[in-house]
């Protein structure tokens, strides 16, 4: 009898039968101690592992972090493959899924869209051309890896491999394929697409011009303060120790493209709103994309230090994912020699061979997105299959992609390309209208039905960076380290560097592209050829440091280098330098004098929670005049307050509030409901009413419009692009920001002091609701929570899903665009949604001194003890030993694991 096909309702069902089975509740006992035990990993004794050639030992030390021990590197990379898959092979499984598009395979009907879009942008295709372009040592490293996954799946079946797959009754239908190597290069795409750069920007600015002039949107994008926010480059470049670049006579700032500011309104902004939405569903391998990911390192000299050596720190930035996205590991050759060159530590992506971050016995590297501007939307003229490029019409390719569904009938679909990338509008019936009414020059081809929309991003062509990964792993100098760079082509990070003789570096690498006409700032016409990529930046005249006089480099997502002194074009949109600037002067003050810096110090660093938006505007609302005594009662608790965002601090908790009305009243009630968040609702004109948002009185035409965005990605988000807005005006309190509606029989605010007593009153009747009258007991943990939720059923699943699979809430110190960075948005809540995903501090003279912390721990098997081990530590600013040596590791080891051949 063939195999019945459960119809997603009954999958839903047996999810939450199996997990209460599982969880022991109603007698569940069988299911409780086989399924959820049976997949948790053996550490200790023996086992025999298909294709090695010899034998390889694991040590794990309390927190079940493994060092890998190896004769050769073939044997390392797939012990590796092996421990990976041990205690992480489901979060492998559906990343790979993922990643070729293939989720709904898993998952159902409802990942069909999703899929769809991942199948257009092509990504596994991308991938296995990839592979085929690495070098052969690489490939060998990539097809050990894979051979040791897969001798783990040789002998782990359904809940064996993980609990989820008898929780999702999947073992009838669905059993895992066989690891390949592309899978692995494939996730590299999910990295770069969350570490893409300014796309949102690009359509955010188009979105905003519906209810704002060219102006109030430049407004709300202020120029980089180079002057006060240092880039990460001052005293070098493109030659070390010097200000000597490779300069050319630069090209005056092209215009934006096709969608001008002035000219962009309502109708651009309904088709790029559905653009956005759209790019919004694709999962993120290291979370949503947006101005919360981001990261802090820097190094400081030895001469600043208390070792005389180096000292390098790390945290990078992404949303809270369960299990991380890090994955702890050593991984060493017995003898270091040509044909194993390896020992090397530090973190790790579950499903790639080699280490990310970390350190071998001569460098450490850290990473930070650079955040280079490497993506463009095309406006393309379709006709006939073919589209428009210059004065000719050109076929478009295409190809037939296939989507099988679990529990349903396979999908079929057909992806269109141009010269500037697939089409991403024939995704949905509300992608296909992107284009449809988009404002253009007098010169664009008649707009018939409408124009496409298509995607050009550096990650669609075949690159080398997997090659970098593993020279970085091997890299003896600062040589090598560039060499390494050189091959990092996506996505374009922030390389920061330390060795033991004691030097400090940085480079920029990337595929970062070089624009004919247009600056990446608004979607271009792919019509025209002169708005075509020109090639890339060559990598040798991407900007670097070494061993800068000042004695310290700290990359934390600003400016690389000044813009008045480089010849190249990297971005417009950069962070605004809140926290790398904080950093300096952080290092600054304790080094001035002839002060050190210790392990200490560093750690202490990273766990800096300083408000600068706070220490700007506290002293104006302590100024201002506040009638209520309610109201005054809160104004008191910024009285004295040191801009500490700690969990028990009751002033940080007003501040914040404070600050989220401000934003709220000032800009969020003004922008389109585009960028607003889902379930606001504001009454106001139609757009093709003249005359600004705040000028509303009784003869208006009025209409009600809900917010569109998810609350992690609404605006204003209260980042530190929102900090320079605020800054300006605040010298400026007639400025029209400032004037709100008026409300009923109440007049609106009229000028700064105004707004700001009522941002102070609305914050004191929302922490009343929220936490309480009495002031004393408020508290900014209790408004600033982190939950963790397991990245599959633990987000999309019924609640009791939820709630066995996911965990938490921790109360959390830090804030947005703090060092600190456990981050939140403005408009959606005060809910963390960036995190410092690990934390790691490098001590170069003594690599068993070294330090870290993972978000939860080694496991994602839910009801192990590793699980989230990890989390209390990491909210409490607490580090870990980060042993390195043999003998080190071995003091530190709990469980030992020969795999033998």
């Amino acid at each position: 009898m063939p195999d019945k096909k459960r119809s997603p309702r009954t999958r839903i069902l047996v999810i939450v039968v199996v997990l209460v089975l599982v969880a022991g509740i109603g007698g569940g006992t069988f299911w409780g101690i086989s399924s959820v035990r049976d997949s948790f990993p053996q550490t200790t004794g023996s086992l025999q592992v298909e294709g090695l050639s010899d034998p390889v030992t694991v040590k794990r030390d309390g927190s079940g972090v493994p060092q890998v021990y190896a004769d050769n590197a073939k044997d390392l990379f797939l012990a590796q493959g092996y421990v990976h898959a041990q205690d992480r092979f489901w979060e492998m499984d559906v990343r790979r899924h993922m990643t070729a598009g293939r989720l709904s395979e898993m998952f159902g009907e409802g990942q069909v869209e999703t899929d769809a879009f991942l199948r257009t942008l092509g990504w596994r295709k991308v991938a296995e051309r990839e592979y085929a372009s690495l070098s052969d040592s690489t490939k060998q490293y990539l097809r050990s890896y894979a051979a040791g996954v897969n001798a783990y799946l040789a002998d782990h079946k359904g809940s064996a491999a993980s609990v989820e797959y008898a929780v999702l009754d999947l073992s009838n239908d669905y059993e895992p394929a066989k690891w390949a190597p592309a899978d692995s290069v494939a996730w590299l795409k999910a990295m770069a697409w969350d570490l893409r750069g300014n796309m949102q920007q690009e359509i955010d600015r188009s979105l905003l011009t519906s209810r704002l002039s060219e102006d109030q949107v430049e407004d709300l994008y202020p120029s980089y303060p180079y002057d006060r926010n240092k880039p990460i480059v001052r005293e070098g470049g493109l030659r070390a120790g010097s200000k000597t670049f490779d300069r050319q006579a630069k090209a005056p700032r092209a215009n934006g493209g096709t969608v001008d500011a002035q000219q962009a309104g309502q109708r651009v902004n309904k088709q790029l709103s559905r653009v956005s939405q759209a790019l919004d569903k694709i999962p993120g391998g290291l979370g949503p994309n947006g101005s919360g990911i981001g990261s802090n390192s820097w190094v400081v000299s030895g001469s600043h230090t208390t070792t005389g050596k180096p000292l390098l720190a790390n945290d990078p930035h992404l949303a809270p994912q369960l299990p991380s996205v890090w994955y702890q590991m050593g991984l060493h050759c017995r003898t270091v020699s040509a044909s194993c060159p390896f020992d090397v530590s530090g973190f790790t992506f579950s499903g790639m061979p080699g280490v990310v971050i970390g350190h071998n016995q001569n460098i450490s590297w850290g990473l930070t997105n650079l955040g280079a501007d490497v993506t463009d939307l095309y406006l393309q003229k379709l006709s006939d299959g073919k589209y428009q490029y210059g004065d000719k019409q050109v076929p478009y390719r295409t190809r037939e992609e296939v989507i099988k569904v679990a529990g349903g009938k396979s999908r079929t679909i057909t992806v269109r390309e141009t010269n500037n990338g697939p089409i991403i509008s024939d995704r949905s019936k509300e992608l296909g209208k992107v284009g449809n009414e988009a404002p253009v020059r007098n010169a664009a081809p008649d707009r018939g039905d409408g124009y496409a929309v298509s995607l050009r991003w550096t990650a669609l062509q075949p690159s080398t960076t997997v090659d970098a990964l593993f020279k970085l792993n091997r890299a003896a100098d600062f040589t090598d380290f560039r060499a390494a760079a050189r091959d990092f082509a996506v996505p374009s990070q922030n390389l920061i560097y330390a060795d033991t003789k004691g030097n400090i570096g940085y480079q920029a690498p990337g595929k970062i592209p070089v624009r004919g006409k247009g600056d990446g700032r608004y979607p271009a016409p792919g019509w025209d050829p002169d708005y075509r990529w020109k090639g890339y930046i060559p990598q040798s005249a991407l900007p670097w440091e070494y061993n800068p006089k000042r004695g310290y480099i700290v990359t934390a997502n600003q400016a690389v280098i000044d813009r008045d002194d480089y010849a190249h074009e990297l971005t417009d949109d950069w962070s605004y330098g809140a926290r790398s600037q904080r950093i300096d002067t952080l290092i600054r003050e304790k080094i001035k004098d002839g002060g050190k810096v210790s392990m200490d110090d560093m750690q202490s660093m990273q766990m800096d929670n300083r408000s600068e938006i706070a220490a700007l505007l506290v002293p104006y609302l302590l100024k201002t005049k506040v009638k209520d005594g309610y109201v005054r009662e809160a104004q008191e608790l910024l009285k004295d307050w040191d801009y500490q965002q700690n969990a028990d601090s009751s002033s940080a908790a007003y501040f914040n509030a404070v600050w989220r009305n401000l934003l709220q009243l000032a800009f969020g009630n003004k922008l389109p409901k585009e960028v607003r968040v889902k379930g606001e609702c504001l009454t106001v004109k139609p757009t093709d009413d003249s005359g600004p948002p705040e000028d509303l009185d009784g003869g208006s035409r009025l209409v009600r419009e809900c917010g569109q965005r998810d609350p992690e990605s609404a605006q204003p988000d209260g980042g530190d692009r929102w900090f320079e807005v605020v800054r300006t005006l605040l010298e400026d309190p007639d400025n029209d920001w400032w004037k709100t509606a008026d409300r009923g029989r109440d007049k609106g605010d009229r000028n700064r002091d105004e707004l700001l007593a009522h941002a102070m009153q609305e914050a004191r009747w929302e922490l009343t609701s929220r936490l309480g009258k009495d002031v004393d007991d408020w508290s900014w943990g209790r408004l600033h929570q982190l939950t963790l939720r397991n990245q599959t059923l633990g987000t999309g699943g019924p609640g009791l899903v939820k709630r066995l699979l996911n965990r938490g809430p921790w109360n959390v110190q830090g804030g947005k665009d703090t060092v600190n960075a456990t981050g939140w948005n403005a408009a959606g809540g005060y809910e963390v949604v960036w995190v410092p995903s690990m934390r790691m501090v490098v001590n170069l003279d003594d690599f068993d001194r070294s330090r870290w912390i993972n978000l939860t721990g080694a496991s994602g098997h839910a009801y192990h003890s590793h699980y989230t081990d990890q989390t209390d530590k990491w909210s409490r600013g607490e580090l870990l030993p980060f042993p390195y040596t043999e003998s080190a590791v071995e003091r530190s080891t709990e469980d030992k694991m020969a795999f033998t051949p």
